[in-house]
């Protein structure tokens, strides 16, 4: 099957929650119990940096975004990313593909630090961030509980080789 990354659209708004859904429902993909609106989503991620994954037959199968990570003009060029996978093309490397996609947008778009905090149960989410450059900060223990139940997560980052670099 082949596959194609393109910018996300208004009309991709639904199919993209219903993705964060069923991340939401398999338990090591965020803190999140419920996924947000529509207009939610459109608030939270940043306009310029958002990708849908389609299949062949033209169906959302994943997405790609970045979130600020603050509104103070020192942290302009640092974001989280968020990748999700519809659970059926999970494992064939469209994360990967996701990922690099969204490292080089970001820094066409002047954001210098990528960050992740991923659960450490969510092993191949790990594994290809470190593969495309993230480095593991450490582990951030009990950070929040998810039904009752503290969880930590893995905090990894990756810091830009060409942008934000002079003194």
């Amino acid at each position: 099957m082949n596959y194609e990354i393109r910018p996300m659209r208004v009309s991709d708004a639904q199919k993209v929650i219903e993705i964060f859904e069923e991340g939401i429902a398999g338990g090591n993909a965020t803190f999140d119990q419920k996924a947000p609106s529509a207009e939610e989503w459109e608030q939270k991620y940043v306009k310029s940096c958002r990708w849908v994954l389609e299949n062949e037959n033209n169906e959302i199968v994943g997405w790609a975004a970045l979130q600020p990570v603050s509104n103070r003009e020192c942290f302009r060029g640092v974001a989280e990313v968020s990748i999700y996978l519809t659970n059926s093309v999970q494992g064939k490397g469209l994360g990967k593909m996701l990922l690099k996609k969204l490292i080089v947008d970001s820094e066409e778009h002047e954001f210098w630090t990528l960050q992740a905090g991923i659960f450490p149960e969510n092993e191949a989410s790990i594994a290809v961030h470190l593969k495309l450059g993230f480095r593991k900060v450490g582990t951030r223990e009990k950070i929040g509980k998810m039904q009752g139940v503290w969880r930590d997560i893995v905090f990894l980052e990756r810091r830009s080789e060409t942008i934000g670099l002079a003194r």
